[in-house]
C-alpha cells in the first residue's frame, strides 16, 4: 500500500484535508448515508463522520482510535473532532463541553463510550497540525507506510554493509588461538559474509534533537566553575561537524506570540483584536459586531512580513494571558499591548517595563485627541503609541477608513522590531 493510499484511509489526514479545502464533514448515524434521515447533528448520537473530498466519499467510525497519542494512549476520532469544533473556546468551556458530551453519550439510545479531554498544549499542537500550519506533530505517530518505508531503507543499508553491523574478528586477531590455520576456502566464505545489524545500530532515531537550550541553561551553572578553575582548552563547535549537525533547528518554524492586555479598560481585547489587526477596522470589544468570541483564549493571524519572509506568511499567536506559557515561549513574544497599567506585567518573565520592552515591542492604543498616559511616555522608544477615532454607534464600521493606516503603522513597527532582534525567514534567532 502506497503512502498516498494510507493517507486516504487515515481519519486524521481526511479531516486535515477537509479543513484545508473548507469542506466540512457531516456526522451520520450510518457508515454509508443514503438519505437525509441518516444525518445526525448530535455528536452524542452520531456513529460516523462522513467526508466528501473532491467527489470521493469516505466515512470513519467516531470511536475509531487515531494516530494522535495522549498519555501513551491513542485518542478516539470523536475526541479529535470535538477538540476541533471547540478550538476557539476558553479552556473551562471546552472542559465543560467534554463533560456534557460524556453524560449524553452514556444516556440510553446514544452512541456510548467517552470522549477525552485533550490538555491545552496537546490541543494547540493538534489544531496547528490540522490547520496545516505545521507538517509535524510530536503527538501524532507516522503513517504505517511511512514507517515501513523508513525501516526498509534502513534494512537495505544494513544489508549492503553501508551502515550498522558488527565487525567480524579474523581468526588470527588478538585473543584468538595462536598458530591456528584456516582453510582457504573457509576464509573465502568468511570474507563474503555481509554484516548484520545489532541492537546498537538498529535503535537509532530518525529526527535530530536540538539540545541548544540545555547548553544555554547550563551556562549559568558552569560559569562559576569556569571562573574558579580557569578556561579549559576545547575545540570550537564549528570544528566538530557532527555536533553542529545535531544542533540544527527543527523544520517547524516557531510562531511569534503577541500578548494582549487583560485589562477591562483596554481598547483591544480577544473579542476585537482579529477584526482590528486582520481587517483594519476597529470595533469596540463589547460590541455585538466584534468578530471573535469573548471567551476565546487563543487566536491566530497570518501576515506577510516583506523584510523577513516575502514569500511565506508569518503565523502569529494572540493570547491575553501567560498562565499556560512554557519557559521557551517567552523568547517567541514579539509584542505586548499595554494600557500603561504595570500590574499587567506581574506574572510575566520580565516584570519591569523597561526590561520587558527591551525584549518585545510595547504597543499602546488610545483614543485620538486624548493624551498618552505619562507612564507610557516614560517607557521611551520601546513602546509605540497609536490612536484611533472614537467609536460612533450611529455610523458603525462605515467610515473607519483611518483605522487601516493605524494598523499598518503597528505592523510596520512589529516587523522592524522583529528584524532588529534577529528574526529570519526560518523563525526565531538562535541563542535568543
Amino acid at each position: 500500500m502506497s503512502s498516498n493510499e494510507t493517507a486516504q484511509t487515515d481519519p486524521l489526514c481526511n479531516l486535515r484535508q477537509a479543513i484545508s479545502i473548507n469542506s466540512h464533514p457531516i456526522t451520520t448515524s450510518s457508515e454509508d448515508p443514503s438519505s437525509v434521515n441518516d444525518l445526525e447533528p448530535n455528536l452524542a448520537k452520531a456513529t460516523h463522520l462522513h467526508f466528501n473530498l473532491n467527489g470521493t466519499h469516505r466515512s470513519f467510525p467516531l470511536n475509531l482510535p487515531t494516530r494522535f497519542i495522549s498519555s501513551g494512549n491513542p485518542v478516539d476520532f470523536r475526541s479529535i473532532y470535538l477538540a476541533w469544533q471547540k478550538k476557539d473556546v476558553a479552556i473551562p468551556d471546552y472542559i465543560a463541553s467534554t463533560q456534557r458530551l460524556n453524560e449524553e453519550l452514556a444516556a440510553p439510545g446514544n452512541a456510548g463510550g467517552k470522549v477525552q479531554n485533550i490538555v491545552f498544549v496537546e490541543k494547540l499542537d493538534l489544531i496547528t497540525w490540522l490547520e496545516g500550519a505545521s507538517d509535524e506533530s510530536e503527538y501524532i505517530t507516522a503513517l504505517a507506510s511511512e514507517e515501513a518505508s523508513a525501516q526498509a531503507s534502513g534494512a537495505a543499508d544494513v544489508a549492503s554493509g553501508s551502515a550498522g553491523g558488527i565487525s567480524t574478528i579474523p581468526s588470527g586477531a588478538a585473543g584468538s588461538k595462536v598458530g591456528k590455520s584456516i582453510d582457504p576456502r573457509l576464509q573465502e566464505i568468511y570474507n563474503g559474509e555481509r554484516k548484520v545489524g545489532d541492537r546498537n545500530s538498529i535503535l537509532r532515531g530518525i529526527k535530530p534533537t536540538d539540545f541548544s537550550h540545555i547548553r544555554k541553561n547550563a551556562a549559568a551553572f558552569l560559569g562559576h566553575t569556569r571562573a574558579r578553575a580557569g578556561p579549559a582548552p576545547s575545540a570550537p563547535l564549528s570544528s566538530n561537524p557532527a555536533l553542529v549537525s545535531n544542533l540544527k533547528k527543527p523544520g517547524r518554524r516557531p510562531e511569534p506570540i503577541i500578548l494582549l492586555s487583560p485589562s477591562a479598560s483596554s481598547l483591544l481585547r480577544m473579542s476585537n483584536i482579529k477584526s482590528f489587526l486582520d481587517n483594519g477596522v476597529y470595533i469596540p470589544p463589547d460590541s455585538a459586531l466584534a468578530g471573535s468570541s469573548n471567551t476565546a483564549n487563543i487566536l491566530h493571524i497570518s501576515r506577510i512580513l516583506p523584510s523577513i519572509d516575502p514569500s511565506r506568511p508569518m503565523r502569529f499567536v494572540l493570547v491575553d494571558s501567560s498562565d499556560q506559557f512554557k519557559p521557551d515561549y517567552w523568547q517567541r513574544v514579539v509584542a505586548v499591548f499595554t494600557t500603561g497599567q504595570t500590574w499587567q506585567f506581574k506574572s510575566y518573565k520580565w516584570t519591569q517595563a523597561p526590561e520587558l520592552f527591551s525584549h518585545a515591542l510595547g504597543i499602546y492604543l488610545g483614543w485620538r485627541g486624548e493624551d498618552v498616559p505619562s507612564t507610557v511616555r516614560g517607557w521611551g522608544r520601546g513602546v509605540v503609541s497609536q490612536q484611533v477615532d472614537k467609536w460612533n454607534p450611529h455610523q458603525g464600521p462605515n467610515g473607519r477608513w483611518r483605522d487601516r493606516e493605524v494598523v499598518e503603522l503597528i505592523w510596520s513597527a512589529v516587523e522592524e522590531s522583529m528584524r532588529n532582534k534577529g528574526w529570519t525567514r526560518d523563525g526565531i534567532p538562535s541563542g535568543r
